[in-house]
């Protein structure tokens, strides 16, 4: 039935890679089923037989497609079905988007989409690196045209060795979360997060990985030999070389002008006096030309900028290539919040937001990893606005999913234990101006509000980014690039790090790949570009954390108990436990561990519900003294109370050294006294000794 099964067969990392080709999706344009271990992903490759009118980019979409049957459990929420893709999905899609755009032609118009669902899951087999390979021999051997193949892998670092796609439980000891993709001679895609992973550590994974890779490709290459189809023709759409010629030729000094100043809003106002020129001079002959004239319009600032930074290490804003704009940092702008900060570099600004919350406040995840919830989150926007678009404000997209996913991780490293400080934490990155590197002005923001908000982080973090614009061999980097540099440039290598080391990477690249020389470069100049960040702008800006949270940020206390106890904190029904919440006004979150964590909105109530508390869950020991209250006198002996809540019996025959008559003759209610704990009776009931404690206290 299957004429056209194949299967092939190579070791990864010590584990079998196997892909299936020709059994399933035989309708794409290209498809397979890979197996990395137990982990299965189909991945297919489609694309359209026309291209797409009125676009002058690629309409490529790549999909991410995780679904929970692939590790055994049934989606929550009212439908039990899979919903919007989860945040984890959102920036694998991205992951593998990025080493696979650049090598596609880049006049195709066609719309490809890349479908990469996860089926089964073996935890110790990365389903990310599986989609990665996948979608790489998909399009390998689909007639799509493309310029591959790539391969991907993971590295991690337990003590000071690299490990190739590490294990579930080597993962949990690692240092180091890194992809790289590449093709057999270049490196294409970097994404990292570490904790505190030197440049020489990082650079040295890198090429490890990159070793790895090449036999992958080689094995690409033998599958694509025995069955890759050959590539169709697309229509190409290249601007026409007259129309580019007649406008050079009328407005390039002029454009050379207008892109000379470090104000974009200059640059953008004289740019618009160009193109409407344009329009005017040459509509009679280019009717209905208008997008041509953009896209030659775009292409002239390209060679531009390009020429002068090749040809005389010219900017754009005038600045030196190892330059950094303007730098400003404030932190405590808004009076209510429980922290705030915010970092600006020439026009880009972002204002970030810091909020403690309970414990409880985490964030509950439904996806395919391990991790069910996460007490730190880090969302970003970035507003029309901001590059000073009149648009309504939308849901976040990808690219604001992943710049907070990225300034996320670059803190993470450097963030005290739920232990050390109870809190969950949310950040809100505001893109509130944007002329580049936003996602790395966040980075920096944060930390500002983090220190503000009196979250005792371990070591400030600051990020950069670096440029790179290359012709043949030829090539120069750039620190701080903003945003002609980004659109017309080839590299945008976005790192962030404390003084020690590296906590992020994302490189986007637009070029075929990165050579071990450029990599090493970029990281040196990264490096010299946030120490400066650090020491000259966020520490002047605030020199460490606030000893305390703001004053509008609820108090919180943990404390821990017997586990066995829980169910006499909590009380039948829950109602123990709502007494003390309704008595104090403290919210109370306990853990299966016997964690628990008091927060209201003030100290003295944490306090009170903490000693209620400790009163529930107290076990006095055996043969210890306790200094109690006389709660009431019954004609056998007196009840003291030991701790709130506690009280037992004195006997007669125990209040004293000597003989008591009466009850009365010794003591009174309302006294305070101190007994001795004999142990309980078959009842649970506190045996307790006055005349054994003043035996005690006499023997001392």
């Amino acid at each position: 039935m299957f004429e056209n099964f194949k299967v092939f067969n190579y070791e990864l990392a010590g584990r079998p890679l196997v892909i299936e080709t020709g059994k399933m999706a035989g309708l794409a344009n290209g498809s397979c089923l890979v197996r990395y271990g137990d982990t299965s992903i189909l991945a297919c490759a489609t694309a359209s037989a026309k291209p797409r009118d009125g676009i002058d980019f690629l309409p490529l979409s790549v999909d991410f497609e995780e679904r929970l049957y692939a590790v055994g459990r049934i989606p929550g929420g009212y439908f039990r079905r899979e919903g919007k893709p989860t945040e984890k999905a959102i920036l694998t899609s991205r992951v593998i988007d990025r080493p696979i755009r650049p090598l596609f032609p880049k006049d195709l118009r066609n719309d490809v989409n890349l479908s990469l669902t996860v089926m089964s899951v073996d935890r110790d087999c990365s389903p990310e690196i599986a989609a990665m390979i996948g979608a790489s021999i998909a399009l390998s051997i689909s007639d799509i045209p493309w310029n591959g193949p790539i391969g991907g892998v993971f590295v991690g670092m337990v003590g000071n060795e690299f490990i190739i796609n590490p294990t579930a439980e080597q993962r949990e000891k690692s240092t180091l979360e890194l992809t790289v993709a590449g093709s057999a001679k270049k490196v294409v895609m970097i994404e990292a997060g570490a904790k505190e992973i030197s440049d020489e550590d990082m650079f040295a994974a890198i090429l490890l990985a990159h070793e790895e890779i090449k036999g992958i490709c080689a094995f690409i290459d033998s599958i694509v030999a025995e069955i890759g189809k050959p590539k169709f023709e697309y229509e190409q759409h290249d601007v026409d070389h007259d129309l580019y010629d007649a406008i050079e030729a009328f407005c390039i000094e002029d454009v050379k002008k207008a892109l000379d100043t470090d104000d974009k809003k200059v640059r953008d106002a004289a740019l618009n006096v160009i193109t409407n020129a344009v329009y005017e001079k040459f509509d009679e002959q280019y009717p209905d030309s208008h997008a041509m004239m953009d896209e030659c319009l775009y292409k002239l600032q390209k060679f531009i900028v390009r020429r002068w930074l090749l040809d005389e290490g010219k900017r754009v804003d005038g600045r030196r290539l190892d330059q950094i704009r303007p730098l400003a940092a404030e932190v405590k702008l808004l009076p209510r919040v429980h922290g705030s900060g915010m970092f600006t570099r020439g026009q880009t600004q972002v204002l970030t937001i810091a909020t403690l919350g309970s414990i409880s406040d985490m964030q509950i995840l439904d996806g395919i990893d391990d991790e069910e919830s996460k007490r730190y989150m880090h969302h970003y926007n970035m507003p029309g606005y901001s590059v000073g678009d009149a648009k309504a404000s939308r849901s976040p997209g990808r690219r604001e999913i992943g710049h907070g996913a990225l300034a996320e991780r670059s803190l993470v490293p450097v963030l005290p234990s739920v232990e050390e400080f109870p809190y969950s934490i949310r950040l809100v990155s505001e893109v509130i101006s944007s002329n580049g590197s936003t996602s790395q002005a966040s980075v920096c923001g944060s930390t500002l509000a983090l220190m503000d908000a009196g979250v005792p982080i371990k070591a400030p973090v600051a990020g950069i980014s670096c440029g790179l614009i290359t012709e043949g061999d030829r090539w120069m980097t750039m620190i701080d690039i903003q945003g002609l540099e980004d659109f017309f440039g080839d590299m945008d290598f976005k790192v962030a790090g404390t003084h020690k080391g590296i906590t992020s990477i994302q490189m986007d690249l637009k070029i075929d790949g990165l050579t071990p020389e450029i990599i090493r470069e970029a990281l040196a100049t990264t490096h010299k570009g946030r120490d400066y960040i650090i020491d000259d702008i966020i520490l002047k800006a605030i020199d460490k954390p606030r000893d305390e949270v703001s004053e509008y940020a609820p108090k919180m206390i943990s404390m821990q108990i017997n586990p066995d106890k829980i169910r006499e904190v909590i009380g039948s029904g829950g109602k123990t436990i709502q007494k003390i919440t309704g008595e104090t006004g403290a919210k109370i979150d306990i853990e299966d561990d016997g964690s628990i964590f008091i927060l209201a909105v003030n100290k003295a109530s944490c306090d009170a519900a903490k000693a209620m508390i400790d009163a529930i869950v107290f076990e006095p020991e055996v043969g210890c003294c306790y200094t109690g209250k006389v709660t009431r006198i019954i004609p056998i002996g007196a009840f003291v109370e030991i701790a709130p809540g506690r009280e037992g019996l004195v006997h007669i025959s125990k209040l004293d050294t000597k003989r008591t008559e009466k009850v009365e003759d010794v003591v009174a209610v309302g006294d305070v006294v101190t007994v001795k704990f004999l142990g309980t009776d078959d009842r649970g009931r506190l045996n307790l000794s006055r005349k054994d404690a003043l035996t005690k206290v006499s023997l001392n």
